[in-house]
């Protein structure tokens, strides 16, 4: 990790510090949005960037509030949140945007979708996770947890490192931000990409987001053996092809 001092930085209108990487060139931007306690650093974000400067397009990376050298801590956050972060890091780049979500930043994603559509130039989700506060977390809480999230929050294990501390906050404000609930219009180019070996979101989940959601030009790719991080060299290869194809 870089050190924050060295990062540059914004204030939301909310009054978060969010850090963030912005390379200039072409548009439409391609913009990355990362997962649940992930930060820009990733292997993803990092790859793609690099290609984006090869191609000469713009590129834009950021930490949402609580996550990797932004400011606030993590159990402060929600998805309204960091929703709010993604929308004040697009008033970075003018004109149209191609969206790169992943995991978390796939819901994040189809949130700034909807609110500003008429930005969009194209969305690429990659193990998207729409809804996961509700639909995997609270709908697999033991009794225990539920009580202990009613009282503040619970700690779940994590395959990435510490454990998850889940606050009662996230899951009540996850609630207000569904996006497989209502309609959900994407018009605009749409691919989804999925590893069979995942084994934070189901394929089933990319199935559902497929079926929910609306729009002329939308494509699932499933990827036999890929795993949730989808960062090996094939993975990462499909990501840049996936999100070239629809810069043009």
């Amino acid at each position: 990790m870089e050190n924050p001092t060295e990062i540059p930085s914004f204030v939301t209108p909310q009054g978060r510090r969010i850090a963030y990487h912005l390379t200039d060139g072409t548009g439409p931007a391609i913009v990355f949005l990362g997962g649940f306690k992930s930060d820009m650093d990733g292997t993803k974000a990092i790859h793609l960037e690099q290609w984006a400067k090869a191609q000469g397009r713009a590129f834009l990376r950021f930490d949402y509030s609580g996550h990797g050298a932004s400011g606030e801590k993590f159990t402060d956050g929600c998805i309204g949140d960091w929703f709010e972060d993604a929308t004040a890091a697009l008033g970075l780049i003018a004109g149209k945007m191609i969206l790169v979500g992943s995991s978390m930043g796939g819901w994040i994603s189809l949130l700034v979708a909807r609110a500003m559509p008429e930005r969009i130039a194209g969305l690429v989700t990659i193990a998207a996770a729409p809804d996961f506060t509700e639909d995997s977390m609270w709908a697999n809480f033991t009794d225990a947890q539920k009580t202990a999230l009613a009282a503040g929050q619970v700690a779940l294990p994590s395959d990435y490192g510490d454990p998850y501390i889940i606050t009662k906050r996230l899951i009540e404000d996850g609630r207000d931000h569904l996006v497989l609930r209502d309609p959900l219009s994407l018009p605009f180019p749409v691919r989804f990409l999925q590893g069979t070996a995942d084994k934070d979101v189901a394929m089933s989940v990319a199935l559902r987001l497929l079926d929910h959601a609306d729009g002329p030009d939308m494509r699932l790719t499933l990827v036999d053996g890929a795993d949730h991080r989808f960062s090996n060299d094939e993975n990462l290869d499909l990501i840049t092809q996936t999100v070239g194809a629809l810069a043009g």
